[in-house]
Protein backbone atom coordinates (compact mmCIF):
# COMPACT_ATOMS: atom_id res chain seq x y z
CA UNK A 1 0.00 0.00 0.00
CA UNK A 2 1.64 3.32 -0.94
CA UNK A 3 1.51 5.89 1.18
CA UNK A 4 0.49 9.56 0.54
CA UNK A 5 4.15 11.34 0.60
CA UNK A 6 3.68 15.29 1.88
CA UNK A 7 7.41 15.53 3.31
CA UNK A 8 8.05 18.61 0.68
CA UNK A 9 4.05 19.53 0.47
CA UNK A 10 0.76 17.70 -1.27
CA UNK A 11 1.13 17.40 -5.23
CA UNK A 12 -2.53 15.58 -6.24
CA UNK A 13 -0.83 14.76 -9.61
CA UNK A 14 1.20 12.12 -7.97
CA UNK A 15 -1.67 10.91 -6.93
CA UNK A 16 -4.21 11.08 -9.24
CA UNK A 17 -4.37 7.82 -10.69
CA UNK A 18 -5.92 6.86 -7.58
CA UNK A 19 -7.75 9.52 -6.63
CA UNK A 20 -11.33 10.75 -7.50
CA UNK A 21 -12.17 14.46 -7.88
CA UNK A 22 -15.10 14.77 -6.04
CA UNK A 23 -15.24 18.85 -6.32
CA UNK A 24 -12.95 21.58 -6.62
CA UNK A 25 -12.67 25.25 -6.17
CA UNK A 26 -9.84 27.53 -6.02
CA UNK A 27 -8.54 27.05 -2.50
CA UNK A 28 -10.14 23.03 -1.71
CA UNK A 29 -10.14 20.24 -3.13
CA UNK A 30 -12.27 17.12 -2.13
CA UNK A 31 -11.09 13.16 -3.35
CA UNK A 32 -12.03 10.10 -2.78
CA UNK A 33 -9.24 7.17 -1.88
CA UNK A 34 -10.05 4.52 -4.97
CA UNK A 35 -6.27 2.95 -4.71
CA UNK A 36 -5.95 2.44 -1.13
CA UNK A 37 -3.66 4.94 -0.40
CA UNK A 38 -2.25 5.43 3.43
CA UNK A 39 -2.46 8.09 5.18
CA UNK A 40 0.54 10.01 5.98
CA UNK A 41 -0.53 10.47 9.68
CA UNK A 42 -1.26 6.92 10.76
CA UNK A 43 -0.66 4.86 7.93
CA UNK A 44 -4.05 2.95 7.10
CA UNK A 45 -5.94 3.50 4.12
CA UNK A 46 -8.52 6.20 3.92
CA UNK A 47 -11.95 7.12 2.35
CA UNK A 48 -11.38 10.66 1.75
CA UNK A 49 -9.39 13.37 1.25
CA UNK A 50 -9.82 17.55 1.75
CA UNK A 51 -7.59 19.68 0.98
CA UNK A 52 -7.46 23.35 1.93
CA UNK A 53 -5.30 26.53 1.07
CA UNK A 54 -7.59 28.98 3.72
CA UNK A 55 -6.68 29.52 7.27
CA UNK A 56 -10.53 28.33 7.98
CA UNK A 57 -12.92 25.59 7.12
CA UNK A 58 -16.39 24.60 8.85
CA UNK A 59 -16.86 20.81 8.54
CA UNK A 60 -20.20 18.69 9.58
CA UNK A 61 -19.72 15.60 11.36
CA UNK A 62 -17.30 13.43 9.86
CA UNK A 63 -18.80 10.26 11.60
CA UNK A 64 -15.72 8.36 11.50
CA UNK A 65 -12.16 8.75 12.62
CA UNK A 66 -10.14 11.43 10.76
CA UNK A 67 -6.05 12.26 10.91
CA UNK A 68 -4.99 16.17 9.89
CA UNK A 69 -1.67 16.40 8.41
CA UNK A 70 -0.46 20.36 7.57
CA UNK A 71 2.15 21.39 5.37
CA UNK A 72 4.01 24.47 4.56
CA UNK A 73 1.17 25.60 1.76
CA UNK A 74 -2.42 23.48 3.23
CA UNK A 75 -4.01 21.35 5.46
CA UNK A 76 -4.87 18.14 4.54
CA UNK A 77 -8.15 16.23 6.41
CA UNK A 78 -8.18 12.04 5.73
CA UNK A 79 -11.32 10.60 7.12
CA UNK A 80 -11.03 6.56 8.26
Amino acid sequence: MEQLDVTEGFDVHEYRHGLKLINEDRQTMHLENRDGFACPACEKPFEDLFVTEKRTNTFGDPASPFCIVRTDQEVLLLTH
